[in-house]
């Protein structure tokens, strides 16, 4: 029972860290990187869709993306729709292909970024410690049904713990690296 419980908490600890590894991507540092337009969203005839399943998005330098429309009519719902993301991103329409050019962060865009950042990292933090209590109300539960005894609720609280302690670290060592990449010039 406890097994079952342990990994079914990591699950949920896994997901909330893949969670906030999507979220870091969507903060942009001054390069370009396909990934960048994954959740902008365009209207495809009558419903919003993700701009890559309307466009081809690639790389044309370090800088700009270009991202291709594969229906011609599609180019200015795309282009309206990256310019009202919360990216900050400017498209040029070109005729058949968008320009997509980053521009370089300011320093305190940068300081900004990277309080954006923590606050993101925080919040991944706080849904550990959540499946952290959860996890222990279960075992304190399992012991007043007496399911288990209280040693096995001590030892599946050092387990819960133990998870709980890796995956903060794993957070942690993701935040260093977006801050990292973000103050980097």
């Amino acid at each position: 029972m406890i097994q079952e419980m342990k990994k079914t908490i990591e699950g949920k600890m896994q997901k909330s860290v893949e969670s906030l590894k999507t979220d870091l991507a969507k903060i942009r540092t001054g390069r370009a990187h396909t990934g960048l337009l994954d959740h902008v969203m365009v209207e495809y005839y009558g419903s919003m869709v993700p701009v890559t399943q309307v466009a081809n998005i690639t790389l044309i330098d370090a800088r700009t993306l270009g991202v291709q429309t594969w229906e011609k009519p599609m180019l200015g719902k795309v282009e309206r729709a990256i310019r009202d993301s919360d990216l900050g991103l400017n498209p040029a329409n070109m005729g058949e292909l968008l320009r997509v050019p980053m521009p370089a962060l300011t320093e305190e865009r940068r300081r900004d970024l990277t309080k954006v950042v923590r606050h993101e990292g925080e919040n991944a933090k706080i849904a550990i410690r959540n499946l952290r209590r959860d996890g222990n109300q279960q075992l304190k539960d399992a012991v007043k049904d007496k399911a288990i005894s209280e040693d096995d609720e001590r030892r599946g609280e050092d387990e819960i713990q133990k998870l709980t302690d890796k995956y903060v670290a794993e957070i942690d060592k993701l935040l260093a690296h977006k801050e990292q990449e973000l103050m980097q010039i």
